[in-house]
């Protein structure tokens, strides 16, 4: 009995061994990969021995306030919160967002750093001071920031001087007049002229996702990072400056009964000023909504935590549910210093904060095309060969082209379709500009110039049949341009600075200035531009084709169509007057001459205590307009200096001599904005001036005799011998014919995501092209280690022309799409393992019932008689048995012997075969 019981219990305990065994690896197969990623989530790869521990406390600290940012809009992506839609709106590119990553981690690690060095030297050094060149030279690289001080590749072929590159880069052309070269190689313009092919000094000029320009020192309270009214003890002239949300009240805020409206000029130049602020300046956000350190959302604390800037409330102004602030976010820092040339040529000396512009700072309709080569791609349409741009697939106007939606992966920000229950949101606009949506107004000009360079590819392709799809799009894309360049500088601005000032600091244009810095400033984007944002009348009105009133369609207040409120940019009024060469206000008295009002006067010295304190934005808006202008001397300053430097310092200004034939330059001079909107709308008849204020109809032309270009100055011949021809177009590349030195010549390039194999230039000799078409091979952008195209966070796949960020489940893509963002789901392989754990136990239950009835059995045997007839004692039975070691065979026929043997002679009395 005993060696049974102990078989028994060996049995046992086997068999829960193996039972806990296979739980173990289930669970461990479903949760290790959870727990894994999630830890590779937050903290990141490990990074190369040699990197400090505060570059990877600096980029963990970053990425967990970035990964709970991005969590949390997942499981807010149908609320209809202003601070989300503004979150939204202001969410940078994803070429942009990497740049922001890696300049936030750049910036934190050298905080860092500074701190324990001040910590061992007991001294208060600046931070670049603290650390050396070599030291700095790691945190550039190890950040992701390097690539990004570097100058950019410029291009050698003759593409270099006939259309700009779709990021703004390598425009600047050192002594590139209209100079004569005997010798060297060079662009054909036209005999004997010619110019030089790639001497470009200041390659970073003007480019996208670079740092904005500074015309004056920056002010921070720390001397490196923190703005003005960042620490609230902090005192400027003996005083404390006044919360923003004070000014706010007391001089800006104003009611709606009191806005008039202008007697002179259209809502659509106040529109225009929008849309091209759009085409030039956009300073993302911080990527993160959570502080650094602790990891507190911006959208509930009151504390100034980097990147958390939080407005203060008054008590008075605070609403019912109590709230001490209103949610506000820094900009996003720029990798690098402004726009040095060298890399490291000044790193060890002084490097404060600058604030990154996501777009081309040049007039080039980016707002049509966007200012990356990622977004180029979401927006052209590939598969045409008229070199048009993608359209809406289902949606249209009358049969004219809609913009198409953004990616369905993309945060949905925008009013839900009509009939659409509940408060669910759905998507955006996809433009050149991520803001396209924000107001009826703007996207009715995205809208406008997305048909109307359809329109003009399509003419153009008409014309010059033999044209590539490339070359259409681009020279659509460069006529586009053009046309914003002189809607803005021949019909918008000399309205907003008036004649005396536009002569004054624009002026007529007199060619390319290659010492011209056309970088947008840091004053002109936060502060001067945005005197605009003083225009926009309270009321969105919806007209007819009358333009009256639209019976069925009533009004919109702009809190119901407008979801981007301006912010205050910070800096001394008085220095930027003195920057201008305007007399400083040093008393009440000064500052009455400047501002009309002497209440208004009164209330600004009132809050800021001394004249030096004001803010420009402020100052500038306050300012008595200039004769026949919309802005005061020091926004008629900043922005007519900003203009001239956009114009001047572009190599591609439509005026410079290279950039269009005689004959194209006056046909584009006849083109206007009201011209776009007849060929574009369902119009017949416009002002012959859109920017000027009319009544219809009697000050309403039509469309008819509204004058516009002829494209035949277009059309391309070649010389009736010529042997050469146009070779096909080679797979996911295209090629773009221009000339060099008299010579046809076609440049091939490939489409994103792939890569050129062969020669990118042929030229057409007497015997034909000198040689063959090249390929275009596929990248594999995740074999890329030094710039990943997803996060340590996600797995890489790549695809065709592309790649894939994956995430292992339960994570899904946030919204930057290349980090994974965990769901709040149980894991798929959780439901597999519990599964499995359900039927692993329910076996070993099965297990464990055979088991005890066998051994009631056995124990039974001798000790439980059941019948008192003949002496014998039956056996208990669970049912068919087999002993160990017994086949099935042999145990059947053990058990019908017995059987048999049993009944033989005697009545039995068995217990049920079911016990």
């Amino acid at each position: 009995m005993s060696a049974v019981c102990n078989d028994l219990r060996w049995n046992i305990m086997r068999a829960l061994a193996v039972l806990s065994v296979t739980l173990v690896m289930a669970c461990t197969e479903a949760f290790f990969p959870f727990i894994s990623r999630g830890k590779e989530l937050l903290w990141g790869k490990p990074e190369e021995s040699r990197v400090s521990s505060v570059l990877e406390e600096s980029k963990r600290l970053v990425d967990t306030a970035m990964y709970a940012t991005m969590q949390r809009n997942l499981k807010k992506r149908g609320i209809l919160s202003p601070a989300q839609l503004l979150s939204f709106s202001k969410l940078p590119e994803p070429t942009s967002g990497v740049i922001a990553r890696a300049a936030e981690i750049m910036e934190t690690s050298i905080q860092a750093m500074k701190r324990k060095v001040n910590l061992k030297t007991q001294q208060s050094q600046h931070p670049t001071d603290a650390l050396s060149e070599d030291l700095l030279s790691i945190i550039a690289n190890m950040s992701g920031c390097l690539p990004y001080m570097l100058p950019p590749k410029c291009p050698n072929t003759c593409l270099a001087n006939k259309y700009r590159p779709i990021t703004g880069a390598c425009n600047n052309r050192a002594g590139m007049g209209a100079s004569l070269l005997s010798t060297g190689q060079c662009f054909q313009v036209a005999a004997p002229i010619c110019i030089p092919r790639s001497k470009v000094d200041h390659p970073r000029w003007g480019a996208s996702n670079t740092a904005l320009a500074r015309w004056l020192p920056p002010v921070y309270e720390d001397g490196f990072s923190q703005p003005r009214g960042w620490n609230p003890g902090f005192l400027y002239n003996g005083f404390p400056l006044p919360p923003v949300r004070e000014v706010t009240r007391h001089v800006i805020q104003v009611s709606n009964e009191v806005v008039t409206d202008d007697d002179r000029y259209s809502d659509l130049l106040m529109a225009w000023g929008q849309y091209i602020d759009h085409d030039i300046a956009f300073t993302p956000q911080s990527t993160s909504k959570a502080a650094f350190g602790g990891g507190s959302d911006c959208q509930m604390t009151c504390e100034n935590q980097n990147p958390c800037f939080p407005i203060q409330l008054p008590e008075e102004a605070r609403p019912a549910a109590g709230t001490a602030c209103l949610p506000f976010y820094r900009s996003s820092a720029a990798c690098g210093t402004g726009d040095q040339g060298a890399l490291f040529g000044n790193l060890s000396t002084a490097n404060p904060r600058q604030q990154m512009n996501g777009l081309t700072s040049f007039l080039d309709a980016s707002t049509v095309y966007g200012s990356s080569p990622a977004l180029e791609r979401q927006l052209r349409n590939w598969t045409s060969a008229e070199g048009l741009l993608r359209v809406h697939a289902r949606l249209r106007d009358s049969g004219r082209a809609y913009l198409p939606f953004v990616p369905p992966r993309a945060p949905a920000a925008c009013a839900p379709e009509p009939g659409i229950p509940g408060e669910t949101r759905g998507p955006c606009f996809l433009a050149g500009d991520g803001r396209a949506s924000e107001v009826p107004s703007l996207t009715a000009l995205h809208t406008l110039w997305l048909r109307e360079h359809n329109r003009l590819a399509a003419a153009l392709k008409a014309l010059n049949a033999h044209w590539s799809a490339d070359a259409v799009y681009q020279e659509a894309r460069k006529v586009v341009g053009a046309l914003h360049q002189i809607i803005t500088l021949r019909d918008y601005i000399p309205r907003i600075l008036g004649p005396e000032a536009f002569q004054q600091y624009v002026g007529p244009y007199e060619g390319y200035d290659s010492t011209a810095n056309p970088t947008v400033s840091n004053v002109f984007s936060t502060a001067a531009f945005r005197f605009g944002h003083a225009t926009i009348h309270p009321l969105v009105r919806r007209l007819d084709a009358s333009f009256q009133e639209h019976p069925d369609l009533p009004g919109l207040w702009l809190h119901q169509a407008f979801f981007s409120p301006w912010t205050l940019l910070r800096g001394g009024y008085n220095e930027w007057r003195e920057f201008c060469g305007l007399p400083r206000l040093e008393t009440p008295a000064d500052l009455s001459t400047a501002i009309a009002s002497r209440s208004v006067a009164d209330k600004i010295l009132d809050l800021y205590k001394h004249p030096d304190n004001i803010d420009v934005w402020l100052g500038g808006l306050a300012e008595n307009f200039l004769p026949r202008a919309r802005t005061g001397p020091l926004f008629a300053c900043l922005i007519g200096k900003q203009m001239k430097a956009l114009r001047d310092g572009d190599w591609f200004w439509w005026e410079n001599s290279h950039v269009f034939t005689d004959a194209q330059r006056r046909e584009l001079e006849k083109h206007s904005l009201s011209r776009v909107i007849c060929d574009n709308t369902g119009l017949t008849r416009v002002p012959m001036d859109a920017f000027q204020v009319g009544k219809f109809p009697e000050d309403f032309e039509s469309c008819d005799s509204i004058p516009g270009m002829n494209l035949e100055a277009w059309r391309e011949t070649f010389p009736q011998d010529d042997k050469c021809g146009f070779p096909e177009s080679v797979e996911n590349g295209d090629f773009v014919h221009c000339e060099e030195s008299g010579r046809r010549v076609l440049v091939y390039s490939c489409r994103h995501g792939y890569e050129l194999q062969g020669r990118e230039q042929l030229t057409c000799t007497q015997e034909g092209w000198d040689f063959q078409p090249p390929l275009c091979k596929d990248v594999n952008e995740c074999a890329d280690g030094a710039h990943p195209p997803c996060h340590a966070s996600a797995r890489c796949r790549n695809t065709k022309g592309g790649f894939q960020c994956l995430c292992a489940d339960p994570y899904e893509l946030g919204d930057d799409g290349r980090t994974c963002v965990d769901s709040g789901r149980l894991p798929r392989a959780t439901w597999i393992s519990m599964s499995l754990a359900a039927l692993l136990i329910g076996g070993f239950a099965g297990l464990t019932s055979t088991v005890i009835c066998r051994w009631t059995r056995t124990g039974t045997k001798s000790t439980l008689p059941i019948s008192e007839t003949g002496g014998g004692t039956p056996e208990l039975r669970c049912g068919k048995h087999q002993a160990v070691g017994t086949s099935p065979q042999r145990a059947a026929a053990q058990d019908s012997e017995q059987e048999s043997a049993g009944m033989e002679g005697r009545d039995t009395h068995r217990l049920p075969r079911a016990l």
